[in-house]
């Protein structure tokens, strides 16, 4: 093989066009970085040392995602005969075929500058997931980006590449056979098995910069490295106490002083929720606001006064200063709300098979002849949220429900505009309201989301811009207590006024703490009285803290608590990527990583930043790793669905002379 790549050897000149393939990838890539590098701004502190070890570790990256993505132009070298390939023809196909895969590298490229800017990262699961719902993520560029415009500058950089280095792509071969070419061919796919499988997208995280890790990384390999573990097995990846162990820890974790366990099965975390006096069946309006993190607020030292509703809202309300939320997309929210759990890494529970018939927060409140409804103002199936919500325990109403001829204010590729929605949301109300049901609507925004295009001569702000979408979404919500005043059941009305996620998660830690801070009002005059609440508290605690204010007695096997049950210094809340998993208590930050990896650090709760946390709390690690151990065993293997004595009633507790909870 020694005399077969000499200088002007056949087999040399018959792969040149790999080389030329690899150069332009080589820049691409470093250009990439470049332009990514100052997207990040002070993300990453000027430090030679970082930018020589992205640029260095990035480098190794492309070259190892350029062995697979080279594999088209690879094949063409080998099967083409001499004859073809030597030919006019088999000239114009070279050029043609390395125009495509330039075009598609360029492509790639521009789409990481796009997403970084979303999300601050390089692709990930989240890219994963969006391919599935190609509709909504093209519309969604189409509408946010002049796409005709950068695809005419992409082409014509492509053909400008192109006839510059054309003598790379020269078609030549001075007599090569199958044969030499598949020993060529062998080696490539040998290399290719081998950096498959003895690399990994992990090995680059080694500063303690997060976007220097990512920086570090290839775009197109952290693609196919995230598909590749959507569907992490926790015991498989993560830490692990003995199951003995774990769920004996987490029925101590979950237990609450007016909670009761039902069987001395370790693995049964069902518990009598006992209060004492009637339940007031109240009807429920839970809002998840899609993308509402908490500095939008001037309460939260914001300065543009995009909210002032919800700002003026907060001495109204029962006021949560310290929430914080499971993770960073929308299934995440989803998820902790309905079922209130700890995120399972890789697929959300909302995503996940087998995910029916599990409890839920409405079988509590349809066990009592609730209406439970999940309103969206797009189409449901995205993000699979028509099947799992009609699946346990709601009725799915969405864009379909909204009849030809009702007026829709504004709409984009995610759905109608917030007020539509919200108009969608009262007719289900009122629906309930005349068959005397009490109801429970969990209603899910859409308008603050990109393209941020919203209706007009509803806010000041410059349409197709975040602060537009965000004071919009505080326009209409304002809008919307305002027509629910007009109504009969407002005054047995609570509203649930949270967010799904933070609009960024972009962060210098693997898990930036205050890209997870959200807020949370609970709002009912007649029946919360105003307070403001500092408590650390989960987003999974935020159903049972509900229950907690109605004065259920219910059996729950939810692993949220009511937070004026649960005692003080037992706070703590689940930040989590989608396979980073955060255990926040008090000002210590836990994060499990798979290959059994941990990190524990104390956060900076204003900018994200944190410092190792020394030595390791190991009884936290322990309760971080029992957590999500147990949620992802109980989900595996069936233990989250909801059984028939579930339904039973559960008699409410003697009364005592402690003052009654907040809220009464």
């Amino acid at each position: 093989m020694a005399t077969a790549y000499q200088p002007n050897s056949p087999l040399r000149q018959r792969f040149r066009p790999l080389l030329w393939l690899a150069v332009c990838y080589v820049l691409i890539g470093a250009l990439t970085r470049i332009a990514l590098l100052f997207m990040s701004g002070s993300g990453v502190p000027h430090n030679p040392l970082y930018w020589a070890y992205a640029f260095g570790v990035g480098l190794s990256y492309d070259l190892i995602a350029f062995i697979y993505l080279a594999w088209p132009l690879m094949l063409y070298l080998w099967l083409v005969p001499q004859r073809i390939y030597v030919s006019r023809l088999g000239q114009w196909l070279l050029y043609v075929g390395g125009a495509v895969l330039l075009f598609g590298l360029l492509f790639v490229a521009a789409s990481e500058l796009v997403f970084w800017g979303e999300f601050g990262t390089r692709f990930n699961f989240i890219a994963v997931d969006y391919l599935v719902y190609t509709t909504e993520v093209i519309g969604n560029i189409r509408e946010s980006y002049p796409l005709g415009t950068w695809i005419s500058l992409l082409a014509l950089a492509t053909l400008v590449v192109v006839w510059l280095s054309r003598r790379g792509l020269a078609a030549r071969d001075g007599g090569t056979t199958f044969l030499q070419r598949s020993k060529v061919v062998l080696v490539w796919l040998l290399i290719t098995v081998v950096t498959g499988v003895a690399i990994k997208g992990t090995f680059k995280d080694r500063t303690d910069n997060a976007y220097v890790n990512e920086l570090s990384g290839n775009g197109v390999y952290e693609f196919f490295a995230a598909f590749r573990s959507s569907h992490l097995d926790y015991s498989r990846f993560y830490r692990t106490l003995p199951d003995d162990q774990a769920f004996t820890r987490l029925r101590e974790l979950v237990k609450t002083p007016e909670a009761t366990y039902v069987s001395n099965d370790p693995q049964d975390i069902t518990r009598e929720i006992r209060h004492e006096g009637p339940e007031k069946h109240l009807n429920v309006v839970l809002i998840s606001v899609e993308s509402f993190s908490a500095d939008f607020m001037k309460e939260f030292g914001d300065k543009r006064n995009i909210t002032p509703n919800l700002d003026a809202l907060i001495d109204k309300s029962m006021f949560f200063d310290n929430l914080y939320a499971n993770g960073t997309r929308t299934v995440r929210g989803l998820e902790a709300l309905s079922l209130s759990v700890p995120p399972t890494p890789g697929d959300s529970i909302v995503k996940a098979h087998n995910n029916e018939n599990l409890f839920s927060a409405a079988n509590v409140f349809n066990d009592r002849g609730y209406q439970s409804d999940f309103v969206y103002g797009g189409y449901g199936y995205f993000d699979n949220m028509n099947y799992f919500f009609g699946h346990n325990g709601y009725r799915a109403v969405d864009r379909n429900d909204i009849a030809k001829g009702e007026t829709i204010h504004h709409e984009n590729v995610w759905g109608v505009a917030d007020e539509d929605l919200y108009t969608l949301a009262l007719k289900q109300m009122d629906e309930a309201q005349a068959q005397g049901k009490p109801f429970f609507l969990h209603i899910m925004t859409t308008s603050n989301h990109r393209p941020f295009t919203v209706p007009a001569n509803r806010v000041p702000q410059k349409d197709g811009t975040r602060e537009a979408a965000v004071a919009y979404t505080d326009w209409s919500i304002a809008d919307f207590l305002k027509r629910a005043q007009g109504k009969p059941y407002f005054d047995n009305t609570i509203f649930v006024i949270t967010a799904d996620h933070c609009a960024s998660s972009a962060g210098r830690t693997s898990v930036p703490i205050n890209r997870y801070h959200i807020p949370l009002w609970i709002y009912s005059p007649k029946n919360i009285p105003p307070q403001r609440v500092s408590r650390q508290m989960s987003q999974i605690d935020i159903i049972p803290t509900v229950l907690g204010l109605l004065n259920f007695s219910y059996r729950s096997r939810f692993f949220g608590a009511d937070i004026f049950q649960l005692e003080p210094g037992r706070e703590r809340a689940f930040p989590a990527t989608y396979e980073k998993l955060g255990y926040l208590h008090g000002d210590v930050l836990t994060v499990l990583e798979p290959q059994r990896k941990l990190e524990q650090v104390k956060p900076n709760f204003e900018n994200g930043d944190a410092v190792p946390h020394t030595p390791i709390d190991q009884a936290q690690v322990d309760d971080a790793t029992a957590y999500y151990q147990a949620a992802a065993y109980l989900f595996k293997h069936g233990k989250m669905v909801k059984r028939p004595d579930d339904s039973k009633p559960v008699q409410a507790a003697s009364p005592s002379p402690e003052a009654s909870p907040p809220g009464q």
